[in-house]
Parts: C-alpha cells; structure tokens; sequence
C-alpha cells in the first residue's frame, strides 16, 4: 500500500507564515498539548510518587510510607508529602530529617493540618 503524498495540502494553512510566526505557532501548540499534563501533574499523585518525594528529600526510606499513610488519613494528599514535612519543619524551626521523624510517629499533623487549614 502506497501512502499518497498530501503534504502541500496539509501545510497551506500555515504556507504564508514567516519563520517567528511559524515559530509562535510551534510554542502555541506545545502549550496545547503539554498544559493539559501539568494540569494532571499538579493535581493527582499516587503514594508511590509521593515517597520517592520523600526518598529524594533525604528522607529515611522506613519512615516514607507511615508518613504517606497518615497524610493520606488526614486528607493531606493534594498538598503533598514533601510539603508536609517541608511545612512542619519550617513551623517548628527544625530540620527535615527531625520533622519527617515526628510526622512518621504520628505527631504534628494537627499542625500541619492546621496551617495548610490557615492558608500559611
């Protein structure tokens, strides 16, 4: 089967473009297909994401999954396990390591819960 070249059709609407046109275009429609992703990116993560987050914040590999748990119980999710941590470490002005501990023994969510309730 041979494919019938269309080309010249295909192209004519964008024929008359100049070069920083056709480059505006090109961008206009990356836009198009890539911001529908990030869209998905922002606003969906799964437990497994969310502890290589963690893993990649130095976070100890035995502590990841309890502090995924107990934000996933504290309907934390959207805002992301890194962040917890991240967020409670700076209301508590201490380090990472030292917060991912607490929140992994269950302690300071009520905080965390709290500023992200607060807008903080």
């Amino acid at each position: 089967m041979r494919r019938e070249d269309d080309f010249a059709v295909r192209r004519q609407h964008i024929a008359n473009l100049t070069d920083e046109e056709l480059y505006a275009r090109f961008w206009e429609l990356t836009d198009m297909v890539v911001d529908p992703l990030l869209e998905l990116g922002k606003k969906n993560t799964t437990p497994s994401v969310e502890r290589s987050v963690l893993l990649r914040m130095g976070v100890s590999s035995l502590d990841c999954m309890p502090i995924v748990n107990h934000c996933i119980d504290h309907g934390l999710m959207g805002k992301g396990a890194g962040h917890c941590v991240y967020k409670l470490s700076k209301i508590e002005n201490i380090t990472i390591r030292e917060a991912s501990i607490k929140l992994a023994k269950g302690e300071g969510w009520d905080v965390v819960s709290a500023a992200f309730k607060g807008g903080k």
